[in-house]
Order: structure tokens, then C-alpha cells, then sequence
């Protein structure tokens, strides 16, 4: 009687990892939202739109005035040439996501996919008819390279779909990769589209340098992004789709149809912060990779094997590396169970030719919280050697 496609989907490993730390009262370093609320100025700014805005139905592309912050944000910090018309106001990045593959993809079109992947792009992407091919990148680099996408890219390819910067691996592409993957998508004539929502929570000398801006991919390329991660707000749901007028049109429409449009009070404080908080884009990612370092050396001090993380909420460990010979699914059930932690197995972005030696931790947290988390992976470690 159902959708296949989707009834037969299990609940998220996001859902199931946080449903076990309430009910068992653990840390959780699972799920990817942090413990700072937010920039208070943008909270009280969405307060006072609440009582003395707009709370009608809005435009159903966006508020012109946020249509106008994203194009201006974006040309100030990205050097990107978008025009306000080319700028859909979506709820979530996730509904951005939906938009672009029921919009774009007709049965049969083949879809490359990077994993590890956000388990929202296959459900999607095969309920709108598309083919996902898979390209599996590997740690502890997590790079694709010209074979790689030879194997993937065929005369079917319609779509590319690339996270940048990476959830889970924290990788942030430097730009060989992303020339690379921009002259495949030329020479197949592919539409790629760039999920780009990390694109703020970037550490150290790396940066982020947007497909979009690659020769040959203004006209080819949707960029993705989300207040919700830019201003560390994740339930706030406002996130941009950003696209030349031909893909736009296509994409707008199928948002009509989807959510229609989003919170008018939320999108006119988000366009109030693109405007006025260029202190909080400058200090966030660093009070981020504060925490990153924070979390590092704690479990370095254990005996874990951290990978590097240029950049999200999130840092890797390798299990095998770290002395644990039992899969990253076991450990964490185990580790959320016995020691009172929440972590994500990385097998879980997987769908097929899985990953199975590697947790994904979220380091978004306070100090207390973070160094207690060291403590009881600790004894997971432990008792797993045991």
C-alpha cells in the first residue's frame, strides 16, 4: 500500500544514536547541533519580527530582502555574481535538496554520489527516478581522483551531487578536486549540485572555495546554502537555493509544490545577519575549532587515532587505529549502552562497500560536556579491549 522506496527505509541512525543517549541519559556527541544557542542580536531580532513583523505568507521564492543578503553575502565572501533573482528561499537545506532532484532528474537519469553521504540524498533522488552511482571515497583522505570519476560518469549522468565541506569527514575539497570534478561535469554536460551548508565552519589555512566559481560551472551548478548552520541555529530551517535563471526557474517551481515558502519573520532576521553580523563570521569558526582541538587532544591523551577535520561540527576516529577490533556500529551501540555516549558509525553514510572502522563524533559542545565525553569514550575503549 506504501512507497517502497520510503516505508521500507529504517529510522535514522541519527534518530535511533540520540533516542538511545535521552533514554539512557548519555552525552550526546552524535547528532550534529550545538549547545551554544546562537547569536543572541539575531534571536531578539526574530523575537521582535514575531511580535511587531510580517506573518503572513510570504513570497513563495523569499523575501526580497533575504533574496538580496544571500546574493550580497555571497558576492562579499565567495566573490559570487548572483542576482537577487536567482535566489530561492527554501525550508531547510534539505527541501532545497528535494527541490533539486524532483526538478531536475526525469526516470532513468544516472545521479553520482559521493560516500560517505547524507542519508537524505538516495531516498530522494530515487523517488524522482534517478540511478545513483556511487563513487566511495576511503580515509583516512577521503579523495576521488580521475579514475574514480571516469567509472562513474557516463552518457546517463545527469546530476553530480557534492557536500562541500564534507559531513561526515570534515574534509574540505581543495581546489584540484573540484577543477577536477568541474571538467567532468563540462565534458558530460552534467548539472552538479553543491551542498555547500558547511561552508561557514572552516578552520585553520583551509577554505572554501565553491564549485560554482570553477570555469564552466556558473550555468551548470546549484549551490546550497543554510542559515541554520551559518548562525548555528539548526531548527530555524531557512535555507537557499542559488542557481543561474534557467535552473532557477526549474527549481522555484518544484519548491511551489513542496513547502511553498518559509517562516517570513525567521527570513527577515536571517537577512538582518547576513547584514549585521560579521563579528559572528569571524569568531564562530574559531570557538569551533577551539572545541575541535579541545576534543583532539582529549582523545589523543587515550590512545584514539583522530583523523583531521578541516572544517563542519564533526572529527573522525579510526577504531582500528585506536586498538578496537569491533565494527563502528557495535562500538557505538556498545559506547552510548555501557559507557553512557553517543557517537555515529560512519557505515551508516554508506550504502553499499561500506566504511565499518570509523565513529563520527560532534565537537559543537561545551567544555564540560566535551571532556566528559573523552572520559566515558575512554571507557568504551577500554572496554572493548577488554
Amino acid at each position: 500500500m506504501a512507497n517502497a522506496i520510503f516505508s521500507s527505509l529504517p529510522t535514522t541512525v541519527f534518530e535511533e544514536m540520540s533516542g538511545l543517549a535521552r533514554t539512557l541519559g548519555a552525552i550526546n556527541l552524535g547528532q550534529g547541533f550545538p549547545d551554544d544557542p546562537g547569536p543572541e542580536p539575531l534571536r531578539a531580532k526574530a523575537a521582535d519580527l514575531v511580535l511587531n513583523g510580517y506573518n503572513q505568507y510570504p513570497p513563495m521564492a523569499g523575501l526580497p530582502e533575504l533574496r538580496q543578503a544571500v546574493a550580497d553575502h555571497y558576492n562579499r565572501t565567495q566573490g559570487l555574481d548572483f542576482e537577487a533573482a536567482e535566489i530561492t528561499v527554501t525550508s531547510g537545506a534539505t527541501e532545497a535538496l528535494a527541490a533539486c532532484f524532483l526538478g531536475l532528474i526525469e526516470p532513468g537519469d544516472e545521479v553520482v554520489v559521493f560516500q560517505p553521504f547524507y542519508d537524505a540524498y538516495l531516498p530522494i533522488i530515487r523517488r524522482a527516478g534517478g540511478v545513483p552511482k556511487l563513487v566511495s571515497l576511503k580515509p583516512p583522505h577521503w579523495r576521488f581522483d580521475r579514475a574514480m570519476l571516469e567509472a562513474a560518469f557516463t552518457h546517463r549522468t545527469k546530476l553530480v551531487v557534492l557536500n562541500n565541506p564534507v559531513n561526515p569527514t570534515g574534509v574540505v575539497l581543495p581546489d584540484e578536486d573540484l577543477a577536477l570534478l568541474a571538467e567532468f561535469c563540462v565534458a558530460h554536460d552534467v548539472v552538479a549540485v553543491c551542498d555547500e551548508v558547511w561552508e561557514q565552519v572552516v578552520f585553520g589555512n583551509a577554505r572554501h572555495r565553491p564549485l560554482i566559481a570553477c570555469p564552466g560551472m556558473r550555468e551548470r551548478t546549484v549551490k546550497i546554502g543554510s542559515a541554520g548552520k551559518m548562525f548555528g541555529l539548526t531548527g530555524w530551517k531557512v535555507g537557499f537555493l542559488c542557481a543561474a535563471p534557467g535552473l532557477t526557474h526549474a527549481l522555484s517551481r518544484t519548491h511551489q509544490f513542496l513547502t511553498f515558502t518559509t517562516a517570513p519573520n525567521l527570513q527577515a532576521a536571517v537577512a538582518w545577519g547576513l547584514a549585521n553580523l560579521d563579528d559572528w563570521f569571524r569568531d564562530m569558526p574559531r570557538t569551533l575549532e577551539r572545541s575541535r582541538d579541545r576534543l583532539t587532544e582529549g582523545l589523543r591523551r587515550e590512545g584514539f587515532a583522530v583523523l583531521p577535520s578541516a572544517g563542519t561540527y564533526f572529527l573522525n576516529i579510526d577504531l582500528s587505529g585506536s586498538g578496537i577490533t569491533e565494527g563502528d556500529r557495535d562500538f557505538c551501540l556498545r559506547a552510548v549502552k555501557e559507557a553512557g555516549v553517543a557517537a555515529i558509525p560512519v557505515s551508516a553514510f554508506y550504502e553499499a562497500d561500506k566504511v565499518t572502522s570509523i565513529a563520527r563524533l560532534c565537537f559543537s559542545k561545551g567544555d564540560a560536556t566535551l571532556d566528559e565525553g573523552v572520559v566515558r569514550l575512554a571507557k568504551a575503549r577500554e572496554f572493548s579491549r577488554s
